[in-house]
C-alpha cells in the first residue's frame, strides 16, 4: 500500500551556484560522501547533485516531512541494477519505521536545466 509520494524539481543552474561559491561546504553539508563521490565522477556533476537533492526534497515530502531530519540521513545511491535507490538512516530510518514504510522507489531524470525526483514510500498489507 502507498503510504506517501514526493515529486520536487530543483534548477541544475542553481545547484551549480550553491556548489560553486560555497567552495564545498553546500555539498559537504547536503550530500553524503558517497554521493558526492559518484556526482563528482560524472563529466556534468551539477546535474547529478540536482537529482538528488530533488530526491531528498521528495522523500521529505514522502514521510510528511518528520522533524529532526538531517540531510546525511537521506542517501541516494545506486541498487545492484545501476538505477537508483535510497538509504535511510538515523533520525530518517526510525521515521519511515513509524509509518511502516517497508519500500521506497525513486525516480530521477534530468532535462536542459532541471532536475526531478518523485519517491514513492510504500508498506506491506492493507489500508487501516
Amino acid at each position: 500500500m502507498i503510504v506517501g509520494v514526493g515529486l520536487d524539481l530543483c534548477l541544475i543552474s542553481r545547484m551549480e551556484r550553491a556548489l560553486s561559491r560555497s567552495a564545498g561546504r553546500f555539498a559537504a553539508r547536503v550530500f553524503t560522501d558517497g554521493e558526492r563521490s559518484y556526482c563528482d565522477s560524472r563529466s556534468s556533476p551539477s546535474q547529478h547533485y540536482a537529482a538528488r537533492f530533488a530526491a531528498k526534497e521528495a522523500l521529505l515530502k514522502a514521510l510528511s516531512v518528520p522533524d529532526g531530519l538531517r540531510w546525511h540521513e537521506l542517501e541516494v545511491v545506486q541498487n545492484p541494477n545501476g538505477g537508483p535507490a535510497i538509504t535511510l538512516h538515523g533520525a530518517a530510518r526510525q521515521a519511515a519505521e513509524r509509518l511502516g514504510i517497508a519500500r521506497l522507489h525513486v525516480s530521477l531524470t534530468h532535462q536542459g536545466d532541471m532536475a526531478s525526483a518523485v519517491v514513492i514510500a510504500e508498506r506491506n498489507g492493507e489500508p487501516s
